[in-house]
């Protein structure tokens, strides 16, 4: 996924409200912008760190400017994170259909945001008429405590209990239900869940993957310029 226009570089201010942050520019203006992330944002909204902003000339938005990336160092040296929860839909649709998910390979048609379950709405479903179908749910990762490891959630997460639910659904009637971690972070060697903030999203999910549903995890490759998928990062799970 590329960026449409050049990101603008500043250091944050402070994150509030959840959804907004002020962010002062190169160019010494102090900016507000929107947070397009609902989670704790753990280790990741420091005031100082550097980060990366894209605009809008839609007339209509309050705030034209919105927060895409920051920059985060665990004694590894500096690595970009996206921080955006609304990319990873379309990072990893443009990645199946370019084929660099091996598991994913292989259908006919992709539609996102179709409905399913209870009230919900699958991220991807793929589909092929010798396959059958598949049920493709993504969450963002961007959380990490220790270099190299990944995890997920950074805050407990009611509606990520209930999506693995309901792919476990999905298998029992007969459908392919995959889970996929999409990492926005290159330094990431592994994956694994953050039990210690959410034991019950780790039980639910040795649940889901019992019932038989699939759980892939990929990292990306970064750039001010796009957000692409680079490869599958072994899960090591306890």
């Amino acid at each position: 996924m590329q960026f449409t226009t050049p990101l603008i570089e500043g250091r944050l201010v402070r994150r509030y409200k959840r959804f907004l942050v002020d962010v002062l520019l190169d160019d010494g203006r102090t900016i507000t912008a929107t947070c397009p992330n609902t989670g704790s944002m753990l280790g990741l909204a420091a005031p100082g760190a550097k980060v990366w902003l894209s605009e809008s000339d839609n007339p209509k938005r309050k705030y034209r400017h919105t927060w895409e990336l920051v920059e985060n160092d665990l004694g590894g040296g500096a690595t970009l994170v996206g921080i955006n929860t609304g990319h990873p839909n379309k990072v990893v649709a443009e990645a199946i259909k370019a084929g660099r998910i091996a598991p994913l390979k292989g259908y006919a048609n992709i539609k996102g945001e179709q409905k399913y379950g209870r009230n919900s709405r699958i991220d991807l479903l793929l589909s092929d008429d010798a396959r059958g179908q598949a049920y493709v749910e993504i969450k963002n990762v961007h959380l990490m405590r220790k270099s190299g490891r990944a995890e997920f959630p950074d805050s407990v997460t009611e509606r990520g209990v209930k999506h693995l639910q309901e792919l476990a659904d999905m298998v029992r009637e007969g459908h392919r239900a995959v889970m996929l971690f999409l990492v926005q972070r290159a330094d990431a060697a592994s994956f694994s869940l953050a039990g210690d903030i959410d034991s019950n999203y780790l039980a639910a999910f040795r649940q889901a993957t019992a019932a038989g549903v699939e759980a892939l995890a990929y990292r990306c490759r970064i750039t001010p310029a796009e957000i692409v998928v680079d490869r599958k990062i072994p899960m090591e799970l306890s």
